[in-house]
This record gives structure tokens, sequence and C-alpha cells, in this order.
């Protein structure tokens, strides 16, 4: 066992996030680690990298192993470049590379240090640490990242400092890899290159992640729930069935605990009659004592919380009756998606592209494409990171002017609804995508519900209510206090988050912000770009499950096979 992991006691402010956090990670065993949104993973992560020590318990790695992290934050690094950054985060690399360079100038005839040098020069060729920077070159470029090496880190966008963290990852040879969600800002060439990399890769990994595509090729799962850990053998699939038959056992292990409180309320209340109603000494002491043997007992099962029970629609599909009408009492609370979903489906046409050349300036991004979606149809626009997908997005949301292009012809911009105000659309100089030739065309009077990764800078310092409440009104939409808790509640906040300003929210739950707004103007065509990531499983499996009940029309990014697979639709391809 390369870590030995337990953890009694991690509290959030007044919040109880871990009390019986208990696992092990293997030499070579690649683990993923799930749970809800919220649960405390990207804090246990903290603890394992060292970055966060208040807790109780203990985490011990084996003595002498290497441990690398994926790092959570880049403040403090000044100018330094990619290449560097990466480099410095190779643990053997920098050691033996400070070794070779500083050595020569100071061992002299120290035997002590000419044999440090010597088996130093013999391992560095061993490791092939001579041809590193031609190595992360080439992953840098597989990850569409050519020539970034020499860039300053700090002016990488968030998705970038993620792929150069896994980058850094990939060539650190580490015992044991803490990763937290690799695939977040991948394509799905590179994703899947992730993934076969994680295959093959000797060292033991710990992954943060609810991209079914990666755990679907794990050893073994580890769910953070109510405090405590459990692991489950094998892939997601194997999880899906393992938890489907642990929860069932579960829930009947809390139906009889509940069924035991209702008795001793009633034992208690009793008792307490009986000894009023007594009028021997004894026998009123003996009735106090079984009062009070019940009243303890009461108590101590009163305070255990109610467990999460989820299981997915598949396997709750196949569960025994007397088990699924259990389910259906005691399962935990999901979002509720309120969307559209009824026959009425007219098929007009509300999106159209014809020969569709697009880019900025004079880059054209790609050319050739054509769109006819429809109401109650789905279309996915597949194509590597960079290709122009999101750009298509943004020249839907566009509202700039028309001009003539050097070939020619007109250029055209797509016409924003009405609904959609400038706080959904991002005001760079990239804003305006360029229509070089062909047709862009959007219905423009049809409500659109648009999910981005990145949440408008209009919200993110506003506390969460606020914002919910700034959202509604920038759309001409009515809001009150009464609807904002509601939507709260709908989308599993607590009352004190909203007063929490988005950007201080988790990853999930901004995702869960991004969800609300897209759906506030009861939209007819979705726009989604990425929608899964961030989401915990339950949450996933809710947005498909509406999704598939939509009567409007789908235009998506995703590199998430499970939710194409789920949506299906239409693939138009967007560069080669």
């Amino acid at each position: 066992m390369i870590a030995d992991i337990r953890i009694t006691e991690k509290s959030f402010g007044s919040k109880l996030l871990m009390s019986n956090v208990a696992f092990g990670v293997d030499d070579g065993e690649k683990v993923g680690l799930v749970g809800r949104n919220g649960v405390g993973k990207s804090t246990l992560f903290g603890m394992l990298a060292g970055a966060d020590s208040d807790y109780s318990g203990s985490i011990i790695f084996r003595r002498g192993s290497t441990i690398v992290a994926t790092a959570q934050e880049h403040h403090g690094l000044g100018d330094i470049t990619v290449l560097e950054y990466i480099l410095r985060g190779l643990p053997e690399y920098a050691r033996l590379r400070h070794i070779l360079t500083t050595y020569p100038a100071t061992m002299g005839s120290d035997m002590r240090k000419i044999e440090e040098y010597s088996q130093a020069l013999e391992r560095f060729g061993q490791k092939d640490f001579y041809r590193v920077e031609e190595l992360v070159a080439e992953e840098l470029k597989n990850f569409q990242m050519e020539g970034f090496g020499e860039r300053q880190l700090a002016a990488l966008s968030g998705g970038q400092k993620r792929l150069v963290e896994v980058v850094k990852i990939m060539h650190a040879q580490a015992d044991l890899a803490l990763i937290d969600e690799p695939t977040n800002h991948m394509d799905y060439i590179a994703k899947k290159q992730f993934i076969d990399w994680m295959k093959s890769a000797r060292q033991a990994m710990l992954i943060i992640t609810h991209d079914r595509d990666v755990l679907a090729e794990v050893d073994r799962i580890v769910e953070l729930r109510d405090g405590a850990s459990v692991s489950y053998r094998g892939n997601y699939d194997d999880y899906l069935r393992q938890n489907a038959s642990a929860t069932g056992n579960a829930m009947q292990d809390y139906e009889q605990t509940e069924r035991r409180i209702a008795n001793l309320r009633d034992k208690v209340l009793q008792f307490r009659r009986l000894k009023e109603k007594a009028r021997d000494p004894g026998t009123i002491a003996q009735f106090k004592r079984r009062e009070n043997q019940a009243a303890t007992e009461l108590e101590k099962l009163e305070k255990i919380d109610k467990p999460t029970f989820w299981i997915d629609r598949e396997n709750v599909a196949q569960l025994d009756y007397k088990v699924a009408d259990r389910y259906q009492k005691f399962k935990a609370r999901n979002i509720r998606l309120n969307m559209r979903d009824g026959a009425m489906r007219s098929r007009r046409k509300l999106v159209e592209a014809r020969d569709l050349a697009l880019g900025f300036d004079e880059r054209i991004l790609f050319e050739g494409v054509n769109i006819d979606l429809r109401e109650g149809e789905a279309i996915e626009l597949r194509g590597r990171n960079g290709a122009g997908k999101t750009t298509l997005i943004r020249a839907l949301m566009a509202n700039a002017s028309s001009s003539a292009a050097s070939s020619g012809r007109l250029r055209k911009t797509a016409q924003v609804p009405p609904q959609l105000t400038q706080a959904l659309i991002k005001n760079t100089a990239q804003s305006t995508p360029i229509v070089y030739a062909g047709s862009l065309y959007l219905d423009p009077h049809i409500r659109v519900g648009i999910y981005e990764q990145e949440i408008a800078a209009t919200y993110l310092n506003l506390p969460l209510a606020r914002a919910i409440e700034q959202m509604y009104l920038d759309r001409g939409l009515k809001i009150n206090d009464t609807k904002i808790r509601q939507l709260m509640g709908d989308y599993l906040f607590v009352e004190s988050d909203g007063a929490v300003p988005l950007a201080s929210l988790s990853g999930g739950q901004k995702a869960r912000f991004q969800l609300i707004s897209m759906l506030a103007n009861e939209p007819q065509l979705l726009i989604l770009d990425e929608p899964t990531n961030h989401l915990d499983l339950p949450s996933i499996e809710e947005l498909e499950a509406a999704l598939e009940r939509y009567a409007g029309a789908i235009l998506y990014v995703s590199h998430d096979d499970y939710f194409r697979r789920k949506i299906g639709g239409s693939v138009v391809q967007i560069g080669s």
C-alpha cells in the first residue's frame, strides 16, 4: 500500500465534513474519487496534497515514495514559463538536474560528490531525461498547446493551466499521482490520450472526477458520502451495480431504525403515563428506569443523520418492487430541472447554417459547415479544442453589424434575440465572430437558454441570491424573494449559500447557477457548452433525463461519451 488515509474529523466552519473517511491506495492502482457536490472532495485533495493540515486523523504515504499533485492555484509564480513550471514539478528530474549543473563546479576531489554525480549522470540517462523537454513539447502539442513551452504560465487561461498540470503529472514518473478533474477542458482526442496514458502508466493514481469515461477505466471507486467513505471494487458500471445493492440494504437498515425510533417514542410515553398512574414507590422506580433506558436509546438513534441514498435510473428499474418503493421514500434530493416537455412540436427551423465560414479578423477557423436544427431535434457540434465550436455559439449570440469581406462576399453576423442580454455576451475583441462566407440564421422570435463554462463577470462578485435576482432583472423577467428561495431549493443550495459570492462557490455550485440562468426564460432552444463539467453523478443523470424529455431544440458541445449517447442527435463536424 502506497497511501493509507484515515480522517476522523474535518470541519468547514461549523459544518462537519468528514468523520469516518478511511481507504488506501495500492501500488499501481487507479482509484476514482466521487461524491455529491459539496461533500468535501476538493477539501480532501488539499489535505492529501499537504495544503491543509487542519484535521484529525492521519495520512500516511509509504516512506521513500514520490507523490505529485495537480495544483489548484497558481499564485506567486512570477514570470515562470510553462516548460520551467513543468520541469520543476518533476521531482526526480529537478533533483538530478541540480546535481548535474552544480556539482562540476564544486565537487573537486570530493569522492562523495563525485560518486553522487556519477550516479546522477547514469540515472538521468536511464530515465531518458535528456529528451524530457522534447517529450513535454510533444505532449503540449497533443493538447493543442504547440509552442506554449516558452509562454508565461500566468498568461494562460484556467483551462490551459489545467492541461499544463496534466502534462506535468504525465511526465513526473511519481509513485502516486493526485489528480483533480483532469478532463474538464480536454477535447475528445486529448481525453482519449489521457485515458490511454492512465491505463498504461505504472504509477498509482487518485483521481477526483465525475467523468464517466475516466471512471470506466479505473480499478476502484471511492465515494465520499455522509462524512464517510465507501469503496467499490471495479469500474463505473461495477460501482453502479454495487451501489444499487448496498443502497438497498442500507435503506432497509434505515427503515428498521425509523421503526425502532417510533417504537421507542411510544415506549417513553407509555412508561411515563404508567409512572404517573402508579402509587407504589418500587413500581414508580421501575417505570422510571425503563423510561430512562428507552429515552437514552432514543436520543442516540435520533442523532443519526438520514443517509444519502442514490441509485442510477437503470438500476432503479431493475429493483424489486419493495426496494423500489422504499427508494421512492428515501432517495436523496436532487436538482429539479423544469423544462418544457409536451408533445407540441411545430418542427419549425430554429437554427440554420449554409456553407458557413467563420472566424475573427482575417483568421478563418472553419468553413463549409451546414446546420438545420428544428424544434424537437438535437445537434452535437464536434471538433477539437480551438476548431471553432464555441466561436459558432458566440456567433449565434452576437449582434454586431455586417460589413464586406475581402472576397467580395457579404459577411454576416447572427442577430441576438432580444431576450438575450449583453450580460451573456463576452465583451472582448473576439465576441463578434465574422461570417466570411455562407449564412448563419437564428430565429429571432424564440427564447434561447445558454449554458456556458464561465459565469458572466457581471455576476461573479455578487452574492448568490443577489446574482439570481440581477440575472432575472437583466432579462426583464419577474423575480421576488419567494422565487429566489424556490430556485435555491430546487438546485440544492442552502439558505446560507445566498450570501456567498458566486466567485467563492465550488465548481459544482457554479454549474448549478448556470443551469438556473439557462432555464430562466423557459427557452425553446438550449445551447450547451460542456454542461456536465463539475456536476456530480446524480445531477448529471437528472440533467440527461430532463433533456431527453425536453420538447425544444438542443445545440450542444460535449466530450462526455455517456452524455452524447444519451442526448444523441446528428453530428456536425467543426474543423478536420
